[in-house]
């Protein structure tokens, strides 16, 4: 094939958050890192797998970190390059933060993709960042095996403002903002069984910045945000129970669905990523004992730029899940709840 017609997702082994380690590979490479703690104005580190470092400048100001970069999980290369970049920026918006400048990564197999489709990835990415009012302001490029694209980005918060994975208190709702199954969906386009328009659903929840972040973040009952990525919901919901020492209930039959995420998953497309999750964390995961497999593939499917998990005061549960939906998240609802307890998962489903 010409350079120019190849099919991104044919030169990458995995594609999106789906090429995240597992969570038990990152934690025993973790486990040997030098502990970040003793830096007085380092407020976030490695400690709860948050999403993003932060460091506090001086009273009124903390800088947000953070970096994400994946292999292609579509074709169309702005496409490709405007889910990355959403991704990306996610992170420090699930500090409660403001970004204010990215750098980009970049690697690319230049024997086998044009300067043409390169070109479109960086353009993808540089109008996501114009969306979010952002400069890429440099970067770094590299001649690799498999395309792979993201963003460094750096933010900003006040030290109030700070939401990490960590904060929430026994009593308080779950909130998720933007359905999952992308993983799935994924999984269908890459064995050409997706619909037209499944993918537009597909690549309109990915490139959906999670700027309410910013905004839940000025509201005293909010009290905990993470964004949902590639160890899936209950992945990414059980380093919030374990950082916050809460036991989580979810229920199944409230968490939102991509439109064909049920069908799909049916059908058999799972990724390796999911098997992966599960396998990972299963062990601290309670299920209902008649639960079908797929519905607990659909629990652990990795999302690739998937939606905020909010801990909020439940007597707000409602209202801020009304508030979000009227900020251009239509399926934001509550999902479950924490209490006291060891930490862990219970998924209750009727």
């Amino acid at each position: 094939m010409d350079a120019a017609d190849t099919r991104l997702t044919s030169l990458a082994h995995g594609g999106g958050c789906g090429c995240k380690l597992a969570p038990s590979v990152l934690q025993q490479l973790l486990a040997s890192q030098p502990v970040a703690a003793r830096f007085d104005r380092l407020l976030v580190g490695t400690e709860t797998a948050d999403d993003a470092a932060v460091w506090q400048v001086d009273e009124q100001t903390c800088i947000i970190a953070t970096t994400d970069f994946f292999m292609p999980m579509v074709d169309d290369p702005r496409d490709f390059g405007r889910i990355a970049a959403t991704n990306a920026i996610s992170d420090v918006y699930a500090m409660g933060g403001k970004p204010v400048m990215a750098l980009a990564i970049l690697g690319m197999p230049i024997d086998k993709l044009s300067p043409a489709v390169v070109r479109e990835i960086l353009a993808g990415g540089a109008s996501v960042c114009a969306e979010a009012g952002i400069p890429v302001a440099g970067g770094h490029s590299i001649d690799c095996p498999e395309p792979v694209y993201g963003l460094a980005v750096i933010g900003t918060c006040r030290p109030e403002q700070l939401r990490r994975n960590s904060g929430a208190r026994a009593g308080d709702a779950l909130l998720l903002t933007k359905p999952i199954g992308v993983g799935i969906y994924s999984a269908a386009f890459k064995k050409r069984a997706l619909s037209p328009a499944a993918y537009d659903e597909l690549v309109a929840t990915t490139t959906l910045l999670n700027r309410i972040g910013a905004e839940l973040a000025n509201d005293p009952d909010v009290h905990a945000i993470t964004d949902v990525t590639g160890f899936g919901l209950l992945g990414h919901a059980l380093e919030l129970a374990r950082g916050s020492k809460l036991a989580l209930t979810l229920h199944a039959d409230d968490v939102p669905l991509l439109r064909e995420a049920a069908s799909l998953a049916q059908a058999g497309f799972v990724t390796g990523a999911s098997q992966r999750n599960w396998s990972s964390y299963g062990v601290d995961v309670t299920l209902p004992a008649d639960l079908p497999d797929w519905r607990k593939h659909l629990l652990s499917d990795p999302q690739t730029s998937g939606g905020l998990l909010v801990a909020c005061a439940p007597a707000r549960a409602a209202e801020l899940a009304a508030e979000i939906a009227a900020a251009g998240y239509p399926s934001a609802c509550v999902i479950g709840s924490a209490t006291a307890g060891a930490p862990g998962i219970a998924v209750t489903a009727s």
